[in-house]
């Protein structure tokens, strides 16, 4: 199949999708007289979308019918705010034109989803879980994730920098030298993902000067993405844990990643992490779970 018959298939999405899109936006939310009864149809013209977004009318009837044409993002994000388009109709038409699509964003009306988050991680336990934004600044964490992996407030909060830095997770973890080729990889794409950010930079210099482990596996420029991660913990009370880390993306909110702890079925994990969350747990536990 050539590239040119899957760009072909979706030209006639291109079309419904621009035409549907065009027919929700009224001319005065556009900011133009409606015309009163001269318009037949509700929305706006193509020749008033041309107009408002800086092209010319021939063009963009071309993109509307979904011929072959040249098109730049730039053109494209100037049609997107006309149209009034979502974070992901956004990228949606990118996708529709043959471009690979921007970066998702997080719409202000997802951003305030803490107390749903917080639910999931929750009713996770007995197992660990925690959230991360993309730097890995660690959002929130279940009690478990503080019982078993030695999260607490007096960490830097950072899961890859207390990953090399922590001395109690070090000296738990049987698997740290095998994970820590993986971490390390997943990190490089991260950053490859977002050449230009100041706030991976900085990360960056912080664990290069921090640990000089990380700036030798830095230096063998592995690169993974982000998925499972095999754990072997040693846990003061209740001996040797195996775990499977997984982590997942929410689309809505594109600048968190859940990580979730499922026991393996080696070493009675699972019946260990349950008594680990009893009251009988909590009591023995060496070390304060996260309030």
């Amino acid at each position: 199949m050539t590239e040119e018959a899957p760009r072909a298939g979706r030209r006639p999405e291109l079309r419904e999708f621009l035409m549907s899109r065009r027919a929700r936006v009224s001319p005065a939310e556009a900011g133009l007289p409606d015309g009163g009864a001269r318009r037949r149809t509700p929305g706006l013209r193509r020749e008033e979308v041309a107009v408002l977004a800086g092209v010319g009318a021939s063009w963009y009837q071309w993109l509307e019918q979904g011929r072959d044409i040249s098109v730049s993002p730039q053109v494209l994000d100037s049609v997107a705010r006309v149209l009034r388009l979502s974070n992901t109709e956004r990228r949606h038409l990118y996708s529709l034109a043959g471009l690979n699509p921007p970066a998702p964003e997080v719409a202000p009306g997802n951003r305030d989803m803490c107390d749903g988050l917080r639910r999931l991680i929750d009713t996770w336990m007995p197992y660990p879980a925690h959230i991360m934004d993309p730097y890995y600044n660690c959002v929130m964490y279940n009690d478990a994730a503080a019982v078993v992996l030695g999260m607490r407030p007096e960490n830097t909060q950072n899961c890859i920098v207390d990953f090399f830095t922590d001395p109690l997770y070090r000296g738990r973890s049987r698997t740290w030298e095998r994970n820590a080729r993986t971490v390390v990889a997943q990190f490089r794409a991260s950053c490859a993902a977002a050449p230009d950010d100041e706030g991976f930079r900085e990360l960056l210099a912080e664990l290069t000067g921090a640990s000089e482990e990380f700036a030798r596996l830095w230096e063998r420029r592995d690169i993974e993405d982000a998925g499972q991660i095999r754990k072997e913990l040693d846990h003061p009370l209740v001996g040797l844990l195996a775990v499977e880390s997984t982590a997942m993306k929410v689309p809505v909110r594109p600048d968190l990643t859940i990580v979730l702890h499922t026991p393996l079925p080696e070493e009675n994990t699972a019946a260990k992490l349950e008594w680990l969350a009893s009251p009988e747990g909590r009591r023995g536990s060496m070390y304060p779970v996260a309030g």
